[in-house]
């Protein structure tokens, strides 16, 4: 029997585990399981709570998508994670670090019940990302389709690619995220954004997750959106997005520098399940 807690970033839904005080080893297949909404509990992402690796950390972060495979970065769930640490009082500090496989993020908590995560610094070199292509450019180009598509890429701890489009109602999200998702040229899959620039500190933007589909939020993408933007000078340093299920603040000064995101966790439910 494993006891878990639903929450949500945005819309963007999660099962928080507790993998400190209780024995968890979970299997692809039960990852699978617990994700279907018909037959398990239902999420978009596992979010799993363990001890720390390194000395300065207070805790490891570990994701898993509905399919199963672990991932390095999940912005919505960084603040689910400091909420449940938090609520469950594993930790009452105001500022946490903690490790993941893409390196270490600090979450920290403000006033209004909102959670800053320093998302890290934003890697553009194709092998960083990783991308197949011979150099770094503002934009690529594939034909998918049949339809010359440009996007951006970036990794914000994992592959994200940003088209700009000229309304995200009527975007190709299903489609075109769907095949950029696994292409070929995205050796580890992407996460697809789609942007539409409102003016200079305000964009709309949905998002074709890596392993997930589209969610109703995706934190990592909102950081790369904004990132894809502030290098093709259409946008200011700090930017409002606008995603389905909510919104969030998003704040980057330039190269070499960590993205900051601020936005909302909800608690859901508390339960259990035997596997």
């Amino acid at each position: 029997m494993i006891s878990f807690t639903k929450m949500h970033g945005l819309g963007n839904d999660f099962v928080v585990i507790d993998a400190i005080n209780q024995a968890v080893n979970l299997t692809p297949e039960q990852i699978q399981f617990m994700a279907n909404r018909h037959f398990g509990i239902g999420f978009d992402q596992l979010l799993m709570v363990e001890k720390a690796i390194s000395d300065n950390a207070d805790f490891k972060y570990r994701i898993f998508n509905a399919d199963g495979s672990e991932v390095g970065q999940c912005g919505n769930g960084a603040r689910c994670f400091a909420r449940f640490v938090r609520d469950k009082k594993l930790s009452s500090k105001n500022e946490i670090c903690v490790d993941t496989n893409s390196g270490q993020l600090l979450l920290r908590f403000n006033d209004q019940d909102l959670i800053t995560v320093n998302m890290g610094i934003p890697k553009h070199q194709p092998t960083e990302i990783p991308l197949v292509a011979e150099r770094e450019l503002l934009l690529y180009t594939l034909d998918i389709d049949g339809v010359k598509t440009d996007f951006g890429a970036v990794s914000m701890g994992n592959p994200h690619a940003v088209i700009q489009v000229d309304n995200v109602e009527t975007a190709p999200v299903s489609n075109i995220g769907k095949i950029l998702e696994s292409h070929a040229i995205f050796p580890e899959r992407a996460n697809i954004g789609f942007m539409q620039i409102m003016d200079r500190k305000t964009i709309k933007l949905r998002v074709y997750e890596r392993g997930a589909a589209e969610t109703l939020a995706c934190g990592s993408g909102a950081c790369a959106a904004v990132v894809v933007g502030i290098e093709q000078n259409l946008l200011d340093n700090t930017v409002n997005v606008k995603l389905p299920g909510g919104e969030l603040n998003i704040s980057w000064s330039g190269r070499g520098s960590p993205v900051f995101m601020t936005g909302s966790a909800s608690y859901v439910f508390d339960g259990t399940i035997n596997l």
